[in-house]
């Protein structure tokens, strides 16, 4: 089927069967795209004829996903990782390559063409992995990190594999016969090449710590929310069109200006603005895979491409199960640990191409190894779901869910929304008690100030689904609405109560008017803004005029309790006003009434507990 358009319904008609279907059953997403994928793909249904197309965009939702990590982790904690990456990942990579390149020469294969299959199945899928992981709400336990860490290492080793593969060509002249280049650079000698994989990581940044700013400060203060997503998809599309044009990995390329924007006030803005793309693009790679394993090929060499990619996930596994082993991973951590990176990376995809193009390797090995990784890109997720329902009930091991749940690190249990003079003071007086909010704000200039003075402020809109759950609504006990627009309160209500319902709400009223909005929204922790401050004046009003200080507290909360109570009653008449007025009327009286009678008690003629001459001048 030929064209954009039919073959964009193809492609969502399949993930909507297959993916719901998959889920039900417990495979998981990434193996109901794949299913979808397999289905619609030239060796079975045939409506996709060339998925390998496809894959070229599609593989820009690993892009995003790798941006996105990035935000996720700020530099600090990236350096806290340096010997997990460096010795578990570098581990792996170095291990498993030189085990392929010498069973490689083992079965004939040249030197060169060894040590290009040796780094390029070295390589576990970031995608399938770090999707798995997140469904399962798994990224902070024990095997989320090991797993995070391997794989951050691969992508960083991507850099030296493609410096490396310039140099294993083994014949000059066969570079780039075809005229289709796989960048622009590649016709400068191999040292030029080098240095430009190198400048153009520092080139992202620089960009990254002193241009994606003040881009993001320019565009969010038009409070257009279209043209906020425009920038923040310029800044993915043009790190990963400045890593193409010079042969390096846009995964790595996003992954380090998303860390180096972690501790931007934009964070959770981009993090909501990406997701949806992300998710959207992410499942569209995973049915390009299934749509491009050449089944024709499998059947046709059935043996030897099979037994190699069994071969390759059994020797990945043995290496991982083995890094695993002495990080202490439980065994069934362990399990999940290597099966899950036990699969040949989409990375690989790019350098047998390129490969091929330096002519290190011919077409006909190409496709057959693009047809081993396509296939333990679709083993993989099937054993994990063996392993997740048949093995390890069977184990009665309990170190899963119970144990690994508890992911969240650097969240609040409270979220602070608007950070304002009100807001702001609010926050000062919780962090001065020892809790630590995430604040959310949706003035830049105001973030930008803010963060200047020491407060980490975070811009966004927070009636936007998104932005809460990135934020960690779902696993917060407070969110404070310190805003005083009623509309945006009453829809932050209708989304909270909607997606969190046990989030409990605390919010800022301007006056009665829209007290009663909130309270008629179902909202008991309402807080109207004047109401403290008009008591503490005619508190310090009264004082001028001789009455004793503790006498006036008692009074103040008195009057408070007794107009929060009038409140509740003078709601349900708020719309008929000959009712609203008559009723008002009898609780203002009642008030005073209650109030002449606590201040005409005895203990307001003998209060002495605060400022009492008697204390003042212990003589008398």
């Amino acid at each position: 089927m030929s064209g954009f358009l039919p073959s964009a319904i193809v492609y969502i008609l399949a993930a909507i069967v297959c993916v719901p279907i998959a889920k039900r059953l417990g495979m998981g997403s990434v193996l109901g795209y794949l299913l979808a994928g397999i289905a619609i793909g030239p060796y079975l249904v045939g409506f996709i004829q060339e998925g390998q197309d496809i894959m070229h965009y599609t593989e820009f939702g690993v892009v995003m996903m790798l941006f996105l990590i990035g935000l996720e982790l700020e530099p600090e904690n990236l350096w806290k990782m340096k010997n997990l990456i460096l010795n578990a990942g570098l581990t792996q990579v170095l291990v498993t390559s030189a085990l392929i390149i010498g069973l490689g020469i083992a079965f004939g294969f040249t030197w060169q063409i060894s040590i290009t299959i040796g780094f390029s199945m070295a390589l576990s899928s970031t995608a399938i992995v770090l999707q798995s992981l997140k469904e399962k709400n798994v990224m902070g336990s024990p095997v989320g990190k090991l797993s995070f860490g391997v794989l951050l290492m691969q992508d960083i080793a991507v850099i030296p594999i493609l410096a490396i593969l310039p140099l294993l060509a083994v014949a000059n002249e066969t570079v780039n016969t075809s005229g289709e280049g796989h960048g622009f650079i590649e016709q400068f000698p191999a040292w030029v090449q080098t240095l430009s994989l190198f400048g153009a990581v520092g080139l992202v940044i620089l960009l990254g710590r002193y241009g994606f700013g003040p881009l993001l400060n320019y565009v969010s203060k038009t409070h257009l929310r279209e043209l906020f997503t425009a920038s923040a998809l310029l800044i993915v599309v043009g790190i990963t069109f400045l890593m193409e044009f010079v042969g390096l990995s846009p995964a790595l390329g996003t992954f380090l200006g998303g860390v180096i924007l972690a501790n931007s006030p934009y964070k959770h803005a981009l993090e909501s603005d990406l997701d949806p793309f992300k998710g959207l693009l992410l499942g569209m790679f995973f049915m390009a895979v299934g749509a491009t394993i050449n089944f024709g090929l499998i059947f046709s060499n059935a043996s030897i491409i099979i037994s190699a990619t069994i071969g390759v996930i059994i020797l990945k596994s043995l290496v991982l199960l083995i890094i695993g082993k002495i990080k202490k991973l439980e065994i069934g951590n362990n399990l999940k640990f290597a099966i899950g990176l036990s699969q040949i990376g989409e990375f690989s995809f790019v350098t047998y191409a390129f490969a091929s193009q330096l002519g290190i390797i011919d077409l006909s090995i190409s496709d057959t190894l693009m047809a081993i990784t396509a296939l333990s890109m679709t083993i993989t997720p099937i054993l994990m779901v063996i392993l997740d329902k048949v093995i390890f009930p069977k184990m009665s091991t309990n170190q899963g869910p119970k144990k690994e749940m508890d992911t969240i690190e650097t969240r609040s249990k409270v979220i602070l929304v608007g950070f304002s003079h009100f807001g702001s003071t609010l926050g000062r007086f919780l962090r001065a008690n020892g809790v630590e909010a995430t604040v959310l704000d949706y003035n830049p200039d105001r973030v930008d100030f803010l963060r200047k003075m020491g407060f980490k402020v975070y811009y966004g809109d927070a009636t936007r689904l998104d932005l809460l759950h990135s934020a960690g609504a779902e696993e917060a006990t407070l969110l404070i609405s310190a805003i005083k627009n009623p509309e945006t309160n009453l829809k932050l209500i209708e989304i909270c109560k909607e997606n969190f319902p046990k989030l409990e709400i605390m919010l800022r009223a301007k006056n009665r008017v829209d007290a009663y909005e909130l309270m008629e929204a179902g909202m008991e922790n309402i807080y109207r803004e004047h109401l403290d401050t008009s008591i503490r004046m005619g508190e310090d009003a009264l004082k001028k005029l001789g009455f004793r200080a503790h006498t006036i507290h008692r009074l103040a909360a008195s009057f408070k309790k007794y107009d929060e109570e009038a409140l509740k009653v003078l709601v349900q008449y708020k719309n008929n006003q000959k009712e609203y007025i008559s009723k008002i009327k009898l609780q203002i009286e009642s008030q005073e009434t209650l109030l002449s009678g606590e201040l005409s008690r005895k203990f307001s003629m003998n209060d002495h507990a605060w400022d009492s001459e008697a204390m003042k001048n212990p003589e008398n």
